[in-house]
């Protein structure tokens, strides 16, 4: 959808749309005589201006669509329920083109720019299968002028937000794309093309490779795929020369079974975005590479295909990892924490990080714990993971913080290897948190992001529809900002 800005509403065909901030009902003054009509819809409708609710009426001039969206009374904080609402209302409704006018509204250059990322993002849709949809199930708004901002919005929009749109896009579409399309060989192409031009340095380790480098952890679990696995390494050099970068590090099973420990067959199919640790790490890269951060970061991605066969590891087996640490597989539908032992151990000895952050879809338990609002944050400092919290809730993409601690680690000790890779039952989401601790190096700052239960929704939410959710990459993008540039 394109956006852009301008000082005053368009000419011809369009649909208004109004903030209206709870009670306060100035910003319907413009609409002069047709004013109380709409004020009558609203109430028939039991709009009350709050944050994220909506009513729309038809005023003679034109035959035009007046949307009102509320706001609240949390000024900018409404941002993203006012961009995301009315795209959302609009979007299937027969509209092309939609007028925000933001006037006497208040909303700072920031926050009418993150208004035009939630429009950006709600209106996002990957409809490349859907052949039979009907003219009712289209899309038809392509345009959205925001009327009214501050004079620097609209650069605010281009060179903050519009590249975190371009991640978060690109996120989503390796997420929803199916695993016959998305393994880790194409998964490394879809990449390489996306971030063409975008400054990135891009490496990647084949098989043979990570077998030199001795990553017996992440290869035991592609064994069973045809598919090669991969390890994808992006570099992003925009700060000083020499400063240790913040390496952000993603889980990329692009299918999984559960391998021999096979899963139930209902609902097998949403392991597509298995991956959605890795997705988010690319998308974030691409955003940080396009608002051009003044920070050194480093993204790496683990990428392997979980599947039975002749070949395949087997529960009981023991590997070798890249630290040298032996793991006995207990399981082997917990392979997420080998991918990630591995890849983390090569970011430390590579490039020596002072901060490090993984994303995966590690637990089931996880979504038990905090079901769909929250991703888990797990960390041994508590600076990181106030960090990640702050700027969790500065982006939507909200975390909670969840215990670490040695009686928990006790429960993955392994009578014949050096650590197994599940405990008991109980405290799974802790207990794979407390594996992958087992492989951070002293003096490294690490949180573990458990994000299982918010990569994908089955329900519309205020910045996506049904589907890949893009979670991740505000958050990261934001965390980057907020502590190096």
């Amino acid at each position: 959808m394109q956006i852009s800005f301008a000082g005053s509403r368009p000419t011809g065909s369009y649909a208004l749309i109004l903030p209206v901030a709870g009670s306060n009902r100035d910003s319907l003054a413009s609409l002069g005589e047709e004013r109380a009509a709409v004020e009558t819809a609203a109430r028939s409708q039991r709009f009350e201006g709050e944050a994220g609710g909506s009513a729309e009426a038809f005023v003679e001039e034109g035959a035009r669509r007046v949307l009102l969206v509320g706001t609240g009374t949390n000024g900018d904080a409404s941002a993203e329920k006012l961009g995301g609402t009315a795209v959302a209302k609009l979007l299937l409704s027969g509209e092309t083109h939609g007028a925000l006018d933001l006037s006497g509204a208040g909303f700072s250059a920031d926050a009418a720019g993150k208004v035009a990322l939630a429009a950006t993002l709600r209106a996002w849709r990957y409809d490349r299968y859907r052949t039979k949809l009907k003219d009712k199930q289209k899309p038809t708004l392509t345009e959205l002028t925001i009327v009214g901002a501050p004079a620097d919005a609209e650069a605010r929009w281009t060179e903050r937000y519009q590249p975190v749109a371009k991640g978060a896009a690109l996120t989503r579409e390796l997420v929803t794309e199916p695993a016959n399309v998305i393994y880790p060989e194409s998964f490394v192409d879809r990449c390489r093309a996306a971030m063409e031009g975008s400054g990135l340095e891009i490496e990647v380790l084949d098989g043979p490779a990570m077998e030199q480098h001795g990553m017996g952890a992440l290869l035991g679990v592609s064994l069973g795929s045809v598919r090669e696995p991969r390890l994808l390494i992006m570099r992003w050099n925009g700060g000083q020369d020499g400063t240790a970068p913040i390496a952000l590090i993603g889980k990329g099973v692009t299918f999984d079974t559960g391998g021999i420990s096979i899963k139930p067959a209902a609902g097998m199919e949403s392991m597509k975005w298995d991956m959605g640790g890795a997705g988010a790490v690319v998308g974030a890269m691409l955003a940080i590479a396009g608002r051009k951060a003044k920070a050194n970061v480093v993204g790496v991605c683990g990428l392997v295909e979980n599947m039975p066969d002749g070949k395949a590891q087997r529960p009981g087996d023991v590997v070798t990892s890249m630290n040298g640490q032996t793991i006995e597989v207990i399981n082997t539908d917990a392979e997420g924490r080998l991918v990630l032992a591995d890849a983390i151990t090569y970011t430390q000895q590579q490039f020596s990080p002072k901060v490090m952050v993984d994303l995966a879809t590690l637990t089931g338990a996880m979504v038990i714990s905090l079901g769909h609002e929250f991703a888990g944050v797990f960390s041994n400092d508590d600076q990181l993971a106030a960090d990640l919290q702050a700027a969790g809730t500065a982006s939507g993409d909200k975390l909670w913080r969840m215990p670490l601690g040695e009686a928990y680690d006790r429960l993955i000790d392994s009578p014949i290897a050096d650590i197994k890779n599940v405990g008991p039952r109980e405290g799974g989401s802790i207990t794979a948190a407390q594996f992958l601790q087992r492989f951070v190096e002293e003096g490294v700052k690490w949180a573990h992001l458990d994000v299982a239960g918010v990569v994908w929704s089955d329900k519309p939410g205020t910045t996506y529809d049904k589907g890949a959710t893009g979670f991740g990459v505000r958050l990261l993008d934001q965390f980057v900002e907020a502590t190096a540039g």
